[in-house]
C-alpha cells in the first residue's frame, strides 16, 4: 500500500487519532508494538492559527514515530488552509482532514462529521488544502450524517477527484456516534467501486486478530485503523500482524509485562506533560492495562483517583507483588483489594 510516496507494505495497521489519547507517550508505546502509521491527536485549525498553546504543542513530532500524519479539523476553509500550512512546517509525512468526529460541540458547528451535511463545502475545503500544501492530503470520515444519508460512495469519489491520496472510513454515521455495529459493507462498496484508485482504510469495531483478517479478506480494504480497542491494549497491533502473517494467536502479555509497560507509559506521559495532566490523560490506559484482572476493583479506583506519580508507581508494584501471592483459584475469582 502507498499513500503518495509513503510505502506501507501489505495490510498496514493505523492508529486512529484520538483526543487526549494518541499523545507522544502512547504513540511511542504503539510504535513499540509495530503499528505501521500513526497520527497526532486531532488539532483545531482555529487554535492552531491563533497559536494556542495546546494546539501548537500537538505539532511536536519525533523521528521514532515516523511515518506520522497531523490531523486537523475546522469548519472554515480559510482557517483550515492556514492551519494545513502550519502543520506542513512541522514536518509530518501527510496532512489528514477530520470529517468524522461526531462530538456535538464540533459537529454541530459544521466541523468534523458536521461537514457531511454540506458536501460541496467539504469538497471545496479539501481541494483548497490539497492545493495549499506539498504533502499528501488524506481524509477520515464516516458513512454519512444519519441513516437516511449514507452518501459515502459519492463523497469518496468527489474527494478523490480533488486530489486526496487516501480515505479512511469509519463504518457508522454521525448520529450513531459509537453506538450499534459498524457497517463495513459500505466501506467495501467504496473500496470495490471501479472509480476508486486511492487506498481505502476501514475503521470501526476492530478488536482483535480474527476481526481484522475477516475485514481484510471480505472487503478488500487496503488498511485497517484501530482506535478504542488500542486504549490500554497497544499490543493489539503486534497480535494482529502476527496472526495475519502466521495464523497463530499470541498469548496475552503476562502481568509482569503489563506492569512494566504501564510504568514505562507513565514515565513517558510525565516526560511529555506537566502534572496533573500527565496523570489525568493516562488513567484510561492504566485501567485498561489490567482489565479483567481478578481482585482489582479497589486498586482500579485508586489508580483512577490519585494524582501522585509516586503513589501510582507504588500501586503498580503492589499489583505485581500481590498477584504473586494468590493461589490459582484466587486468580480467577474475587475482587482485588489492596
Amino acid at each position: 500500500m502507498r499513500i503518495g510516496n509513503i510505502v506501507l507494505g501489505k495490510n498496514p495497521l493505523f492508529l486512529a487519532p484520538m483526543e487526549d489519547v494518541t499523545d507522544p507517550s502512547f504513540r511511542s508505546i504503539c510504535k513499540k508494538f509495530g503499528v505501521d502509521f500513526m497520527y497526532t491527536e486531532f488539532i483545531s485549525s482555529d487554535g492552531l492559527i491563533r497559536a494556542g498553546a495546546k494546539s501548537v504543542k500537538k505539532l511536536s513530532l519525533y523521528d521514532y514515530e515516523r511515518p506520522i500524519g497531523i490531523q486537523l479539523y475546522g469548519h472554515l476553509t480559510d482557517s483550515m488552509v492556514k492551519a494545513s500550512r502550519i502543520a506542513e512546517e512541522a514536518g509530518p509525512e501527510l496532512v489528514d482532514i477530520n470529517f468524522g468526529c461526531p462530538v456535538k460541540k464540533i459537529a454541530n458547528r459544521g466541523a468534523g462529521s458536521g461537514m457531511m451535511r454540506n458536501v460541496p463545502l467539504m469538497v471545496e475545503m479539501t481541494k483548497a488544502i490539497v492545493d495549499a500544501v506539498n504533502l499528501p492530503v488524506t481524509v477520515k470520515t464516516r458513512l454519512g450524517w444519519d441513516e437516511s444519508s449514507k452518501n459515502i460512495v459519492e463523497i469518496a469519489e468527489r474527494l478523490q477527484d480533488v486530489g486526496i491520496k487516501a480515505i479512511t472510513i469509519h463504518g457508522r454515521t454521525k448520529t450513531q456516534i459509537y453506538k450499534g455495529k459498524a457497517d463495513w459493507r459500505l466501506i467495501g462498496e467504496v473500496k470495490n467501486n471501479p472509480r476508486m484508485v486511492i487506498p481505502v482504510i476501514g475503521n470501526g469495531d476492530i478488536d482483535g486478530p480474527h476481526k481484522a483478517r475477516e475485514m481484510f479478506n471480505r472487503y478488500g480494504v487496503d488498511g485497517i485503523m484501530i482506535g478504542r480497542a488500542s486504549v490500554g491494549r497497544p499490543w493489539i497491533f503486534r497480535d494482529i500482524k502476527h496472526f495475519l502473517e502466521t495464523g497463530e494467536i499470541l498469548k496475552e502479555p503476562s502481568l509482569d509485562e503489563k506492569v512494566d509497560l504501564a510504568k514505562l507509559h507513565l514515565e513517558r506521559s510525565l516526560r511529555f506533560k506537566d502534572l496533573p495532566r500527565g496523570i489525568f490523560e493516562i488513567r484510561r490506559h492504566l485501567s485498561n492495562y489490567f482489565k479483567g484482572l481478578p481482585y482489582f476493583k479497589e486498586t482500579r479506583l485508586k489508580l483512577l483517583t490519585t494524582t501522585d506519580p509516586d503513589e501510582i508507581f507504588r500501586l503498580l508494584d503492589m499489583i505485581r507483588n500481590k498477584w504473586r501471592d494468590f493461589t490459582p483459584d484466587e486468580k480467577i475469582s474475587g475482587v482485588y483489594g489492596i
